[in-house]
């Protein structure tokens, strides 16, 4: 892991530490974006669509993820609401999504276009933008899995937050030996790079499938049942405190109700249509 690459000294600004993680949610954002200009320009459409999707993606999926979190920790955020608010933490990808979905519509809804189209245009930049900004949270040690003796394990003794045997007991619950003292640092299930390396997969098939004709909301639906069938199998092997129904986390939960409305664009949108870019 490397969480921070470097610090500058900026006029007004102080010093400024660059991160990893902030790196790569860059790339991932811009990754996103030239997907979508490239499907656009395929399309035969106006490009600039492409940088307004971003800046409300950009905007709505920060706002999103932060809510999310706040309301996920509502004690927390009632014991110190300042300090939950300002906090590093709370990038939560399902609320990202809510965020980002409705701040494109309102969008796209200005623009006049069909925020079905739009969405089967962005699917697999969603795709590459998540899988790039899973691979941050690897470099900076943050949403990582439980404990294992595998060879694939890998410690992050300055995660957020350390994979201590203590940290592992009192904030996720997992199941570590009494025996091992609260400050030995274990490996832990690189959960980061699972999902990186199943979201480069769903991107490709996205692609592939993109100039099928299909009606709008198709690919947004194919997009759906594998994102969220990926993550519902990750969240398995994930550090998690959410753990409200027995062995399922709550997005566990949210992963079902998201495969069952992409099961039913795919089932309600399979009609042909012809594409555009083959007339």
């Amino acid at each position: 892991m490397l969480p921070e690459l470097f610090r500058v000294n900026l006029p007004l600004v102080g010093e400024l530490t660059i991160t990893s993680f902030g790196v790569l949610l860059a790339v991932a954002f811009l990754a996103g974006y030239q997907t979508i200009r490239v499907r656009l320009r395929e399309l035969g459409e106006p490009t600039d669509l492409a940088g307004d999707i971003l800046l409300a993606t950009l905007v709505g999926g920060m706002l999103g993820a932060k809510v999310y979190y706040l309301l996920l920790t509502w004690e927390r955020t009632f014991a110190d609401p300042v300090a939950a608010i300002f906090s590093r933490s709370g990038l939560v990808w399902y609320g990202g999504m809510i965020g980002a979905m409705l701040a494109v519509a309102w969008v796209v809804r200005r623009r006049g276009q069909s925020f079905l189209h739009i969405a089967d245009v962005a699917a697999p930049g969603l795709a590459l933008g998540h899988a790039i900004g899973r691979i941050g949270c690897f470099m900076v040690g943050d949403d990582y899995g439980r404990p294992t003796d595998s060879w694939v394990g890998v410690a992050f003794p300055e995660g957020y937050p350390p994979t201590t045997a203590g940290n592992l007991r009192r904030d996720f619950g997992a199941d570590v030996s009494a025996d091992i003292p609260d400050s030995t640092v274990l490996e832990v299930h690189p959960t980061q790079l699972y999902e990186s390396a199943l979201l480069f997969v769903i991107f490709l098939v996205l692609w592939k499938l993109r100039k099928r004709p299909r009606a709008a909301g198709w690919l947004l639906g194919v997009w759906m049942i594998l994102t969220s069938a990926e993550r519902f199998l990750v969240e398995f092997l994930r550090a998690k405190d959410d753990r409200f129904m027995g062995p399922f986390t709550l997005a566990q939960s949210i992963s079902v109700l998201v495969l069952l409305v992409g099961v039913s664009l795919v089932a309600s949108r399979s009609r042909p249509r012809p594409d555009p870019t083959q007339a």
